[in-house]
């Protein structure tokens, strides 16, 4: 695996340059694909390295960018008015979208809505139960989003919050609705995407 920093692994006359910034988890964030062909290689043999390089970049991209961990909700929430409270959830990997191979849970929502304090305290207890085995995607919608949020929100937000969006492992949303949504309805949802 790589280490912090820019590294280089050459595989003939291919490379692959990495520039990584692990989190807690030591996960690689971010990969960056070089070619370098000399001019002796095949053009067989390069198309070949360039293939099984590329499959190496998108393979640790992929594991890289699992959603939202650690998952915490803030204690100083009102339930009963549309205050700000500041940050619904907070954790780790907050700007994380969604990565096809496991099933996420998308919450978008607005920090002064007392129906979306409820849903993110719906979402935290969903987050102990499914961890590891889900991905959870936050996307507070008072903020900057990053562009996998941003492209969720443009493919399923329509206005309303908090909004929740249910996504088997394909990607294929099996729940997209706006309003608070019981936890048990979407741990159905959830266990059937697990199968």
């Amino acid at each position: 695996m790589f280490g912090i920093g820019a590294d280089v692994l050459t595989f003939g006359g291919a490379a692959v340059r990495s520039v990584t910034f692990p989190p807690a988890d030591g996960l690689m964030q971010e990969a960056e694909v070089v070619w370098f062909c000399r001019r002796s290689d095949s053009s067989k043999g390069v198309r070949m390295k360039q293939l099984v390089i590329s499959m190496i970049a998108v393979l640790l991209l992929t594991v890289s960018a699992f959603a939202g961990e650690n998952l915490k909700l803030n204690p100083k929430l009102d339930y009963t008015s549309d205050s700000q409270d500041g940050p619904l959830i907070t954790g780790d990997n907050m700007d994380a979208g969604f990565v096809s191979g496991k099933p996420a849970y998308v919450i978008m929502f607005g920090e002064g809505c007392f129906n979306s304090k409820r849903q993110a305290r719906r979402t935290v207890s969903l987050y102990e139960k499914y961890k590891g085995r889900v991905q959870f995607v936050i996307v507070d919608i008072d903020h900057r989003l990053a562009p996998a949020q941003k492209e969720l929100k443009e493919k399923y937000f329509r206005g309303y919050i908090p909004h929740v969006v249910v996504l088997d492992a394909s990607g294929a949303a099996r729940y997209n609705s706006s309003g608070e949504v019981d936890e048990a309805v979407i741990s159905g949802l959830l266990d059937k995407a697990l199968r």
